[in-house]
C-alpha cells in the first residue's frame, strides 16, 4: 500500500497518509486535523484531547472479520447529546474499503457505507423513535436519533472530519442483530449498514501494543474523589461514565480518565439488599453488582418506588436485577426490531403476546456505584410495561434537547430464594414477596385434575344409570348422584376460583386490568 507524506500546515512536521482512502490525518506533533487538498494540505483546526475510555481497541491493531483482514487506522470521539462520549474506529480493509466500528456502553457495531436511494432517504425531523422504516428492502426500527459533536480524533479518518462539527444521526436496529446508521449531512444522507457484534468476532491481534489477545477483562481502577480525597474503585472503568463516592455522597463524572465532581447527593437512608461488588451467577455467566438505583413513579399523589441493581460481565456487558415489593426480575436488553408495536395495549415479542400492565413516567430518586451513562437525580423516562407471566417486556423512551432514544428490555421473574442462590446469600436473607407480582408465576396445579374431572362425573352418571334400570331393586337416587357430582367438582372448581383470584390480585394495581368493573 503506497503512502503519501506531506507537511502539517500548522506546525510543519511530517504527516503521513498510509491509506489512499483516508481524507484526514491527525498530526502527532500539534494535534491538528490535516486534510488532503488538491495541491496543498488544509488545516481543519486542532482536535480536542481524547477522553480515556480504556477501550480494548487501539490504533494500529489488526484483525479479521469474515475472512477479510483489516487494520485500525484511526478514530473519532463523539460527545453524545445526553452527555458522555463514544468512540468510532475506522477499519482499513483491502481494496480501499473502510469499516466504521462504533463502541458504546460495552457494545460494538460494525458498519460499511452503502448506497441509499433518494426515495428511501427519510427526513430527520419526521423520524420517530420506535417507528419502522424500510432500508434496502429490510425493515428497521428507529432506536435513537440526535445531534452528536465530533471532539477528539487520532490517526487516519476516511471522511472530512472537522473538530467541533455537529452531526445529525439516526441509529436503526433490524432482525438478527442487523444495525444501521443514517448520517444526515448538509449535502446528502449517508447509510452505514452492518451488524451488532461481540469483540471476539473481530479476531483482534494485540501484539503491537503488548496486550493479551483475549484481554476483554479490564481490571478495576483506583481513583480518588476530587471532593473528599477518598479512594474509589471503578469495577468497570472502560464502560462507566459516572460513579458515586461512598464517603461524601458526591456524584462524579468518570469519562475523562479522572473523576470530576458533578453534584452532591442528598443524604438518604437507602436499603441495599445486595452490596456493591457482590458476584452472582445467572445461567452459566457470572456478573458483578456495580450500581444501585432507586426509581419511582407517581400515581394520584403517591410515590411507588422500586430498586434496580446494575450487573456487569466484561464479555456480555450489562444486565439489571430489579426488585419491586420484594418481587425480583432479571432483565436483559432486546433489539427494538424484535418488538412489534409500541406504547399500545399489547405488543408481540418472540412470537408471544404481552399485555399492557402499566405506563407512566419514572423518576430517578437515588444512585450508588457506577453507571454506563451520566445518570442524574430527577432524570425521567416514559415507561410502559407489558406482561406475559413469568415474563415482562418494558419500554423506556427518553428525550433531551438534541436527542430521542427508545430502549426495550425483557425480564424474567425470580423468587427471593433464586436470587439468594444466585449470589450465594444465606437462606432467608431476602424478605418474602408481598402479594402477587406483575409477572409472577401463576400457580401450577397441573392439567391432570381437569382431565380427570369429567371422567369422574361420567363414572358417577353411568353408575347412576346402571343402578336405576327398570326392575332394579336397589340403586342410587338422583339426589345422591347430584351430591356425588358436587363433591367431585368442589376441588377443581375451587382451583379455578383460586386461579382467577390470583389473576385479579395480579392486576389489582393496574389501570388496564381485564378484571376491572365499571364501579
Amino acid at each position: 500500500m503506497k503512502s503519501k507524506t506531506t507537511s502539517c500546515p500548522a506546525c510543519g512536521a511530517p504527516v503521513e497518509f498510509h491509506n489512499p482512502g483516508s481524507l484526514v490525518v491527525v498530526c502527532e506533533y500539534c494535534q491538528s486535523a490535516v486534510a488532503r487538498g488538491d495541491k496543498d494540505p488544509e488545516d481543519f483546526g486542532k482536535v480536542a484531547d481524547l477522553v480515556e475510555t480504556d477501550s480494548p481497541i487501539r490504533q494500529g491493531t489488526s484483525g479479521k472479520f469474515r475472512d477479510s483482514h483489516f487494520t485500525v487506522a484511526g478514530r473519532v470521539q463523539y460527545k453524545h447529546p445526553a452527555g458522555g462520549v463514544w468512540d468510532e474506529w475506522y477499519l482499513a480493509f483491502p481494496g480501499n474499503r473502510w469499516g466504521w466500528l462504533a463502541e458504546a456502553q460495552g457494545k460494538f457495531y460494525l458498519t460499511l457505507e452503502r448506497p441509499l436511494k433518494s426515495s428511501q432517504a427519510p427526513d430527520f425531523d419526521s423520524l420517530e423513535v420506535g417507528s419502522r422504516i424500510t432500508i434496502r428492502d429490510k425493515e428497521f426500527a428507529v432506536a435513537e436519533k440526535g445531534t452528536a459533536t465530533a471532539l477528539g480524533a487520532e490517526g487516519e479518518i476516511p471522511w472530512l472530519f472537522r473538530p467541533g462539527a455537529e452531526h445529525k444521526f439516526a441509529d436503526l436496529q433490524g432482525p438478527n442483530n442487523a444495525f444501521a446508521t443514517l448520517d444526515f449531512g448538509e449535502d446528502a444522507i449517508k447509510l452505514y449498514l452492518g451488524v451488532e457484534l461481540t469483540l471476539d468476532k473481530l479476531q483482534l491481534d494485540h501484539h503491537d501494543w503488548h496486550a493479551p489477545v483475549t484481554a476483554t477483562v479490564v481490571p478495576g481502577k483506583l481513583l480518588n474523589c476530587p471532593q473528599c480525597g477518598g479512594q474509589i474503585e471503578l469495577l468497570a472503568p472502560d464502560k462507566s461514565e459516572c460513579v458515586t463516592c461512598a464517603n461524601c455522597a458526591s456524584l462524579l463524572d468518570a469519562t475523562e480518565g479522572k473523576l470530576r465532581y458533578l453534584q452532591t447527593l442528598k443524604e438518604k437512608d437507602v436499603h441495599v439488599s445486595i452490596p456493591l461488588g457482590t458476584e452472582g451467577t445467572f445461567g452459566a455467566s457470572k456478573y458483578t453488582v456495580i450500581g444501585f438505583m432507586e426509581r419511582y413513579t407517581m400515581y394520584e399523589g403517591r410515590a411507588y418506588p422500586w430498586s434496580e441493581y446494575l450487573l456487569y460481565n466484561s464479555d456480555l456487558g450489562f444486565r439489571w436485577l430489579v426488585e419491586s415489593d420484594r418481587h425480583w426480575t432479571f432483565v436483559e436488553s432486546v433489539s427494538a426490531s424484535d418488538v412489534k408495536s409500541t406504547f399500545s395495549s399489547a405488543v408481540k415479542y418472540g412470537g408471544q403476546k404481552y399485555r399492557l400492565f402499566d405506563k407512566g413516567t419514572a423518576f430517578v430518586r437515588h444512585v450508588l456505584g457506577e453507571f454506563y451513562w451520566k445518570v442524574q437525580i430527577g432524570e425521567t423516562v416514559q415507561t410502559a410495561d407489558y406482561i406475559a407471566p413469568p415474563h415482562m417486556l418494558s419500554v423506556e423512551k427518553s428525550f433531551t434537547t438534541k436527542s430521542e432514544e427508545i430502549n426495550y428490555s425483557h425480564a424474567t421473574y425470580m423468587t427471593p430464594e433464586q436470587v439468594e442462590n444466585a449470589f450465594g446469600l444465606k437462606s432467608g436473607s431476602l424478605p418474602k414477596a408481598w402479594g402477587v407480582g406483575p409477572c409472577q408465576h401463576a400457580p401450577d396445579v397441573g392439567v391432570a385434575i381437569f382431565m380427570l374431572w369429567p371422567v369422574f362425573l361420567f363414572i358417577i352418571f353411568v353408575t347412576h344409570l346402571m343402578f336405576s334400570r327398570p326392575g332394579s331393586t336397589s340403586g342410587s337416587s338422583a339426589g345422591v348422584m347430584f351430591f356425588a357430582m358436587v363433591v367431585v367438582s368442589l376441588f377443581p372448581v375451587g382451583v379455578i376460583m383460586y386461579q382467577r383470584n390470583f389473576e385479579v390480585r395480579r392486576w389489582a394495581d393496574s389501570d388496564y386490568s381485564p378484571y376491572a368493573t365499571d364501579d
